[in-house]
C-alpha cells in the first residue's frame, strides 16, 4: 500500500509514493498536501461476513492491515489488541457493554426509518477522538522505539482532540506534545481536562484567537521543512493519515452491528467541523462498505453545509467564526476537506493545489458550474453520497430535551446537532446511524440550560475543574511559537 499527496505534481517534493510508516509520524506532505492511498483497498462480501463475528480489536487489525502493509502482522495485531480493550473503553453507559467498545442504541424505529446512536465516548477522555488517538499513541511509541527516535507533536484543538492526544501520549517514551487551543473558547470541562495535566512531556498553549488561528499556526510550522526536520515535528490532528484510517474502523463496526446481511445499506450522520470524522466514512464507502448516505451536520459555522448545498466553499475570517455551544465544531476552514476535493476533481493534484491556493489567497472557490465559477464538479457530489444540514443553539436545546424525555439518554451538544440533521434525511428501510461526539458531561453548561440538571459524570471526573492548571497564553505569532517549541525541545 503506497500513499500519495493531494498536491503531488510533477515538480512536487512528495511525488514519490510513500509507505504507511513513512507518513505515520508526520502530518502535511512536504508540498503542503495531505496523504491518501494511491488506490483504496477493496473489501469483499466474504470478508464482511467473516468480520461480523470479530471483536473490535480483531476488526481493527483486519482493516488496518490493508493500509499498514509495512508493519509486521504480529506487531499490528498486538497493537490493536492492546488499544481496544474494555479496560481502556470503560465508561459505557448503564445497559451498555464496555466490551462492545462502540455499542449501538436504537432511538427511533418506524415507517420513516430507524435512527440509531453509535456510542464513541467510552474512552479515557469521553470523546470520539479517543477511538483513533489511543491507537496513534501506541503506533507512535512503537515506531519511535524501533528507530530509537524522538517526536515533538505539534497540534491544534477546538476541544476534544487536545485532551485525547495528551491522554494518549502522556508518559510515552520519546514523545512531547505541544497543543494549541483557542483561549477561553472551550467548555470548562474540556479546558480542565487538558490544562490539569502535569506531565512534563505535555505543553498546553492557549492562543489568543479562534481554532482556525491555531490550525494556521500548525500548518505554518509544518510547512517550514527545515524547522520541522530539525525539531522532529509531527502531528496528531486529523491531517495525520493514521488518525483518519483508525476512524474507518468504527464505520465498519457500526454497519456490521446494525445489519444482518451485506445486501442492506445504512447511512451515517456525522457532526463535523474539520471534515476528518466524516472523511473516514467516505474512505469506508470507497472501500466498498454498503453506505447509502453520508450526512454532514454542522452548527452555525456552516462552511461545509454551504458547500454541500451550493458547491461554494467559502471560509470565514476569524471575526466571522461563531463561538457556539458545540465548540468542537467552531471551525471555518476544514483542513480534511482537501482529501475529498482531490477525489471530486478526479484525483488531479495540480487542480487540487490550485483550488486550495485560491482558498489561501481569496478565501474559497466555487465548483457550482455557474457562470464565472471555478468548475462544475459539484454535480458529481451526489455519487459520493453526501448530504448536509445545519443546527443552531435553539435546535440543540430542543434535541437534548427531546432525546432525554423520549429515550432517557443525555446527549452532548454536538451529538444533538447530528440527531437534528439526521432526522431531516431519514429514508424508509435504511438505518440512519448518528456518530456520537462526546459524553454530555463535557458540555455541562448547555445541558444545565436544556434540562435544568447537571449531566452525570463518570467516576474520577467529579471535580476536574478544581484541579490546578498548567498552560501559557500566547498570541497567534508563528515566530514566537517556533521559539517556544525550540526552547522546550532543546533541539
Amino acid at each position: 500500500m503506497h500513499y500519495v499527496s493531494t498536491r503531488a505534481t510533477s515538480a512536487s517534493a512528495a511525488r514519490n509514493p510513500q509507505l504507511f510508516s513513512d507518513i505515520l509520524l508526520g502530518g502535511l506532505a512536504p508540498d503542503g498536501g495531505l496523504y491518501l492511498p494511491a488506490d483504496y483497498p477493496q473489501v469483499t462480501g466474504a470478508e464482511l461476513d467473516a468480520w461480523r463475528k470479530l471483536s473490535y480489536a480483531e476488526l481493527a487489525y483486519e482493516i488496518l492491515r490493508k493500509f499498514a502493509t509495512d508493519i509486521p502482522d504480529a506487531d499490528l495485531k498486538a497493537l490493536t489488541a492492546r488499544t481496544y480493550t474494555p479496560e481502556v473503553y470503560r465508561n459505557a453507559r448503564a445497559g451498555e457493554s464496555a466490551a462492545d467498545i462502540t455499542p449501538l442504541r436504537t432511538l427511533e424505529q418506524g415507517e420513516g426509518g430507524t435512527l440509531v446512536l453509535q456510542a464513541l465516548s467510552n474512552g479515557p477522555t469521553l470523546a470520539f477522538k479517543d477511538m483513533a488517538m489511543q491507537l496513534l499513541g501506541n503506533l507512535f511509541e512503537y515506531a519511535l522505539a524501533k528507530n530509537n527516535e524522538e517526536l515533538n507533536i505539534f497540534g491544534a484543538t477546538s476541544g476534544d482532540t487536545g485532551s485525547a492526544a495528551e491522554y494518549a501520549m502522556r508518559g510515552k517514551r520519546g514523545v512531547r506534545v505541544f497543543m494549541l487551543s483557542p483561549h477561553k473558547k472551550m467548555s470548562a470541562f474540556q479546558t480542565a481536562q487538558m490544562f490539569s495535566l502535569q506531565d512534563p512531556n505535555i505543553f498546553n498553549i492557549a492562543v489568543e484567537g479562534v481554532f482556525d488561528d491555531c490550525q494556521d499556526l500548525v500548518k505554518a510550522v509544518s510547512n517550514d521543512l527545515s524547522f520541522k526536520a530539525r525539531h522532529k515535528i509531527g502531528t496528531v490532528n486529523s491531517i495525520n493519515w493514521a488518525r483518519v484510517v483508525a476512524q474507518v474502523v468504527y464505520y465498519f463496526r457500526g454497519y456490521l452491528a446494525a445489519t444482518t446481511s451485506n445486501e442492506q445499506k445504512v447511512s451515517f450522520t456525522v457532526p463535523s467541523g474539520n471534515f476528518g470524522n466524516i472523511c473516514a466514512g467516505h474512505i469506508a464507502r470507497m472501500m466498498g462498505l454498503p453506505i447509502d448516505k453520508l450526512v454532514v451536520a454542522t452548527n452555525e459555522n456552516d462552511v461545509l453545509d454551504e458547500f454541500f448545498r451550493t458547491g461554494v466553499y467559502r471560509v470565514r475570517k476569524s471575526a466571522e467564526t461563531f463561538h457556539t455551544s458545540s465548540p468542537s465544531m467552531d471551525i471555518s476552514k476544514a483542513s480534511n476537506f482537501e482529501r475529498f476535493v482531490y477525489e471530486l476533481v478526479g484525483r488531479d493534484p495540480e487542480r487540487t493545489h490550485a483550488l486550495f491556493r485560491k482558498v489561501e489567497l481569496e478565501g474559497g472557490f466555487d465548483l457550482s458550474g455557474a457562470l464565472g465559477s471555478d468548475g462544475d464538479e459539484f454535480k458529481d457530489v451526489a455519487k459520493y453520497g453526501f448530504l448536509s444540514g445545519r443546527s443552531t443553539h435553539a435546535d440543540r436545546l430542543a434535541t437534548i430535551r427531546d432525546v432525554a424525555d423520549d429515550y432517557g439518554i443525555t446527549i452532548d451538544t454536538h451529538t444533538a446537532d447530528g440527531i437534528k440533521v439526521a432526522r431531516e434525511h431519514m429514508t424508509p428501510g435504511v438505518t440512519m446511524i448518528v456518530l456520537e461526539t462526546a459524553l454530555a458531561a463535557k458540555f455541562n453548561e448547555t445541558i444545565l440550560e436544556a434540562l435544568g440538571t447537571d449531566a452525570e459524570r463518570p467516576a474520577g471526573f467529579e471535580n476536574i475543574e478544581a484541579l490546578p492548571q498548567r498552560f501559557v497564553v500566547m498570541p497567534p505569532d508563528v515566530a514566537r511559537m517556533k521559539a517556544y517549541i525550540a526552547e522546550h525541545t532543546g533541539l
